[in-house]
């Protein structure tokens, strides 16, 4: 075959095949494939969003394990309400949750004491890490067997490139890639309390008996802003991990999930999760113009 015939066939190659086809990834969902992957300039180093079903939308170093901070609490949450231990028991706040890795500080001070339930969504809810720690240690077998359910969960869940060592997320020893983070988002959507604790904007708790209320908010901004049907949601930092966010919310009628992973920049996961909604519903509004100008052209024609 001669070079001009191979290059007339390319060419009608490119024809037949629409640009966004050519421009998409391998795995990425069908009724995704509309999309194009290069408009997308996301700033977390690693990405992953899918649909309701599963079905990839989008990745950028999806499987690479990297240190996750606090959305550790996610698995957290997920082995306490497995566990079956008492929601409702108080605990008490000690010397033995305090930071001595990072030198954190927190609201709940020695003595504090609160409801496990409350515990948690101070967890979820604001990162509350003495909340994690007391959590831990105070589970069946402490500490040291509440990793190891971590960890027993992580496998049963698939999560093949996962490794937890604390409860916080304060270690760097916390690693998971995005994909393995999207079966976590799962399972933890499926637990009406994890729903509706990393949703919640505010909460009101009173630890101290002879003290006034202490007022968290969340940490993920967006669940302030009524453009956001949020269903899910997750932050953290520290250094090694960057900014993290994992959140599933809908977006031009259809729940994602979205994992973003090493962001550098206070801002810098909520800007991808704008990002990637402007991407999505750009890219339906130009469809449905499509549409509707081939619809014209027919009536056009048939007129």
């Amino acid at each position: 075959m001669k070079l001009s015939e191979i290059t007339t066939g390319l060419l009608l190659l490119a024809l037949i095949l629409p640009a966004a086809a050519l421009a998409t990834p391998p795995g990425v969902a069908e009724q995704w494939r509309h999309l194009d992957p290069k408009s997308l300039k996301l700033r977390s180093k690693n990405a992953l969003i899918t649909d309701s079903g599963g079905d990839l939308v989008y990745a950028k170093e999806a499987d690479v394990p990297v240190p996750i901070a606090s959305i550790t609490k996610l698995m957290t949450a997920l082995v306490i309400l497995d566990s079956g231990v008492d929601m409702e028991e108080r605990i008490k706040i000690t010397k033995a949750d305090r930071d001595l890795l990072r030198l954190t500080g927190s609201r709940l001070r020695y003595g504090a004491t609160l409801p496990r339930r409350e515990l948690l969504l101070l967890a979820l809810m604001s990162s509350e890490n003495r909340a994690a720690s007391a959590l831990a240690r105070t589970f069946p077998g402490g500490a040291g067997a509440f990793v190891a359910a971590m960890n027993e969960k992580a496998a049963e869940l698939g999560m093949t490139a996962s490794r937890f060592v604390d409860a916080t997320g304060l270690d760097a020893g916390n690693i998971a890639s995005a994909r393995d983070l999207a079966r976590l988002a799962g399972a933890a959507y499926q637990q009406p309390l994890i729903r509706n604790f990393t949703t919640s904007t505010k909460a009101t708790v009173r630890p101290y008996k002879r003290l006034g209320p202490l007022v968290y908010g969340n940490t993920n901004r967006l669940l302030k802003r009524s453009s956001w049907q949020i269903g899910l949601s997750k932050t953290g930092y520290i250094n090694e991990a960057g900014r993290c966010l994992v959140m599933r919310a809908k977006i031009d009628g259809e729940a994602l999930t979205m994992i973003f992973l090493n962001a550098y920049g206070k801002l810098t996961p909520l800007g991808d999760a704008g990002r990637l909604r402007r991407w999505i519903e750009n890219a339906s509004d130009k469809r449905s113009q499509l549409a509707q100008d081939k619809t014209s052209r027919k009536e056009d024609d048939g007129a």
